[in-house]
């Protein structure tokens, strides 16, 4: 569960430039569905969509897709348009160089560059004043947001081979591997991904139509990983949902229901970064969240329905997820 989790230190990031700004955290981090007491937790962790939900929250507040973490601000809507610029061109190479022409064009904050050597492809992204993001979540957002568009617009998780950070590896560093892969290089000279040439060729399988339901859904789009729709840990999922999380079906289960061994299950889920127990407590978390926020159901309530038989047990599940208690969640409606 810890990898599929995000630290503190990404409540603490994404609010510097609010805070910097004298604005009043509160509103966003309720709008988020995040306790406020969070903040002072460092051990606290927080799921990808409330992290997304508070970073879409600073977005609206500061009117900046940059966070308030730049000189200049870059008005909400930019990587919208972008987007919808791409949509003409046939393959993934076309569309990096012209996301990188449009960037460069309309904001002068971050340099953008993408160059291509023999069987690689280096795409750098580097701020012009990184000491205004101190936390460097800007520039790492950035990262992503390159690397899971691409992704997205080909319709498949690439390869990426190396990422690299013009800074050292920070106290939070067991954070990146399952954002950003294992291959890390910090104290680089440029911030920036690289991947092998031979995906420039990728053709776009995504149509404008999708491209609503992307936009609307970032910046969670951003925070998770792609993958394949058809990949192992989306198929557990699934499988677990259709059975409900009442009486979610054990490894075992889903293992024949996939024609595998569990160990063969075990084996291929830890392929792909994950394991049986992960996907069942993000959801879990991930449906305790949304059931006690949105739904407003009472700690007994939420606890029968993720399949909990004892109140008690959830709790101290729900504690070791998010590092607060339920109660903390139901106090936001309050």
């Amino acid at each position: 569960m810890k990898k599929k989790l995000v630290s503190n230190h990404y409540i603490q990031a994404s609010l510097h430039g609010v805070l910097k700004q004298g604005l009043d955290p509160q509103p966003l981090l309720e709008r988020a569905a995040v306790p406020v007491e969070l903040m002072h937790k460092p051990r606290a962790r927080i799921t990808e969509v409330q992290l997304a939900n508070l970073i879409r929250a600073v977005w609206r507040t500061t009117g900046d897709e940059f966070m308030g973490l730049t000189e200049r601000p870059c008005k909400n809507g930019v990587f919208a348009l972008m987007m919808e610029s791409l949509f003409h061109l046939k393959t993934l190479g076309a569309m990096l160089q012209q996301s990188v022409r449009f960037y460069n064009a309309v904001q002068s904050e971050a340099n953008f560059t993408i160059g291509i050597s023999g069987d690689r492809v280096d795409v750098d992204i580097t701020l012009v004043r990184p000491e205004l993001d101190p936390d460097h979540l800007l520039q790492e957002f950035l990262l992503l947001m390159w690397q899971r568009f691409s992704s997205w617009l080909v319709n498949r998780q690439l390869t990426i081979q190396t990422t690299r950070f013009n800074y050292h590896a920070p106290a939070h560093h067991e954070e990146y591997p399952p954002m950003f892969g294992e291959q890390l290089l910090f104290d680089q000279p440029t911030a920036g991904f690289t991947f092998s040439s031979k995906l420039l060729a990728l053709p776009r399988v995504r149509d404008p139509m999708e491209l609503d339901s992307f936009l609307r859904q970032s910046p969670l789009e951003v925070l998770r990983r792609v993958g394949d729709n058809n990949s192992l840990s989306i198929r557990v999922q699934r499988l677990i949902l259709n059975k409900g999380l009442e009486l979610a079906p054990t490894l075992e289960e889903i293992a024949c229901g996939l024609h595998m061994t569990s160990r063969t299950l075990r084996r291929k889920l830890k392929d792909e970064g994950s394991s049986y127990q992960q996907i069942k407590d993000r959801i879990r978390c991930d449906t305790a969240i949304r059931l006690l926020t949105e739904e407003r159901l009472t700690v007994a309530e939420t606890s029968a329905l993720i399949g909990f038989t004892e109140q008690a047990a959830f709790c101290r599940a729900f504690k070791s997820w998010t590092g607060v208690a339920p109660s903390a969640y139901l106090a936001i409606n309050h």
